[in-house]
């Protein structure tokens, strides 16, 4: 019991003190809680695990201050830092699974399964000696069997197509890099395009990667899609705002209550400072999103489309435990420029707090931007044109973009929620490998040219059929257009990679259409920045 009460007196102390508002000494408080439990463990009726109730009473404080501080478990820290790192240990493959059988989809460039020799298309069948099709393996245990420490080996056997025999590899696991940038490509001549899913201490330098190899192809705008991106490092989202100005400009800054404000400005050596820019934003834009998304609008620099923020303007600072695991405990507020904190309220509690947040849904506000409404407390002015602009519960875009839900049915959710989708094009891409390798010779030529067949189509119909998806003419053909779109899409991916899937599902994307039709004409551009 004795690291369970020690880890219980760490974590109260660590909480309560230096509190000035606590009416109680926090050593008392210390001890009531190890009290407690030693009174729990010594004569409670039943057996308890005090280590979880330690747990689930850390959890439960924390959720009092606010929706963001949080306990994450000893286990779960190494698998919540790795995105942000930008690396894992491991042999560097993407992967699915089909019909309980581990699907090469593609070695992962420079990775130590390609300098081995490991193919698209290879069917891994034993890991260390151990037989992994059959198993109902899943995501996870392949994982967990393939991933480990550097230098490490691993030995695999693999299916290929047109050899007799299992094909035996000896792997040495290395750093695998975990990509932030999603894709990147040009939507006309003039215009590019980057899709971020999170920030990480790599995002920097994927983003200048990115816009070197834009520049070649004379880049003059940029569309920044931060849509679905939950944030990640602060300091990566100020150092992408920064390319986009000329001289010295605050772009973010903290303060809290142990926490004395610290202003983050841009270099003055932005290398976009003269491109038209717009940032794609939905509610599952937040935190670090919103801070490169408000600098951007506080400065009247760029426009912002699509939906309203998420709306999470907290900072976190994770501190380690004994055993551990860690608490990631709210040290600070962050404030645009203008001084809006995009934080939403969460005043009334947990509960409500997520609550407000999913009334987003069924309160219109997805379809008109006339659903939302700001008292004007949170109103404040941009730096350069004096726009009206909101804080207190996330960013407002200046162009707002109703969700898409033409294409919605109850058919295609049920695709999508059974998994139909991947397992076709999964299938479909193992199937005829050769056969698109040979049509289609490169992403351009897929793009341009391949299309389902009908049989093709109701090969589809009938595996979403076998998938417990009951056919619906009349909701089929409400979303074939998408239903067609996304399988190609995930045929591309499969073939060539992320980029190449964006490249084919943002052809029927109304809110980059309005970004695309905004930053390429001037008049729209600059009428929207107040210019």
């Amino acid at each position: 019991m004795g690291r369970f009460l020690k880890l219980a007196f760490i974590v109260l102390a660590f909480i309560l003190a230096g509190s000035k508002g606590y009416s109680q000494d926090p050593n008392e408080g210390t001890l009531k809680i190890g009290r407690t439990l030693g009174l729990i463990d010594a004569f409670y009726v039943d057996t308890v695990n005090l280590g979880s109730l330690t747990e689930k009473a850390i959890i439960e404080m924390l959720r009092t201050l606010d929706p963001h501080s949080s306990y994450i478990s000893a286990k779960d820290v190494k698998d919540m830092n790795e995105p942000l790192n930008g690396n894992f240990e491991g042999i560097g493959i993407q992967f699915n699974l089909l019909h309980d059988t581990i699907i090469v989809i593609e070695p992962v460039a420079g990775g130590p399964s390609e300098k081995v020799g490991l193919q698209a298309g290879d069917k891994i069948i034993t890991i260390d000696n151990e037989r992994v099709t059959g198993i109902n393996i899943t995501t996870a245990g392949v994982r967990k069997r393939l991933m480990g420490m550097k230098g490490t080996k691993v030995e695999i056997s693999v299916f290929r197509k047109g050899e007799k025999n299992l094909l035996e590899f000896t792997i040495v696991r290395d750093k695998i890099p975990i990509n932030s940038l999603d894709a990147s490509y040009m939507l006309n001549n003039e215009t590019g395009y980057i899709k971020l899913n999170k920030f990480a201490a790599t995002t920097e330098k994927e983003f200048m990667d990115a816009i070197t190899q834009l520049q070649k192809e004379k880049i003059k705008n940029l569309i920044i899609d931060l849509r679905s991106n939950g944030g990640g490092y602060m300091l990566a989202a100020t150092a992408l705002a920064g390319k986009f100005f000329p001289d010295k400009k605050l772009l973010v800054y903290l303060s809290g209550r142990k926490t004395p404000r610290q202003d983050y400005n841009s270099s003055g050596m932005g290398i976009l400072s003269s491109a038209k820019v717009a940032i794609l934003t939905d509610e599952g834009s937040a935190s670090a999103s919103e801070i490169l998304a408000g600098a951007l609008q506080d400065w009247d620099r760029g426009i912002i489309v699509g939906r309203r923020t998420f709306g999470k303007g907290l900072v976190q600072n994770g501190y380690y435990l004994p055993d551990g695991s860690m608490i990631r405990l709210t040290i600070a507020r962050y404030y645009t420029p203008t001084g809006r904190l995009i934080q939403s309220p969460y005043n009334e509690g947990y509960d409500k707090y997520i609550e407000n947040f999913y009334k987003r849904y069924t309160t219109g506000e997805l379809m008109s931007a006339d659903s939302i409404h700001f008292p004007d407390s949170l109103k404040f002015k941009t730096l350069i044109s004096q726009r009206t602009v909101y804080g207190g519960g996330g960013i407002m875009p200046d162009i707002f973009v109703p969700a898409d839900t033409s294409h919605y049915s109850d058919y295609y959710r049920n695709l999508v929620r059974r998994g139909v989708l991947n397992s076709f094009a999964l299938e479909y891409s193992d199937g005829n490998r050769d056969k698109l390798s040979a049509e289609y010779k490169t992403f351009a030529d897929f793009r341009k040219k391949f299309s389902f067949t009908t049989d093709e189509i109701a090969s589809f119909i009938r595996k979403a059929e076998e998938a417990g998806v009951k056919y619906n003419d009349e909701q089929f053909q409400k979303s074939k257009e998408e239903i067609l779109i996304v399988l190609k899409g995930l045929l591309a991916s499969n073939r060539w990679q992320t980029n190449a899937y964006y490249q084919i599902i943002n052809e029927n994307d109304k809110v980059i259409e309005k970004a695309l039709e905004a930053v390429s004409d001037d008049s729209v551009y600059n009428r929207v920045l107040g210019r």
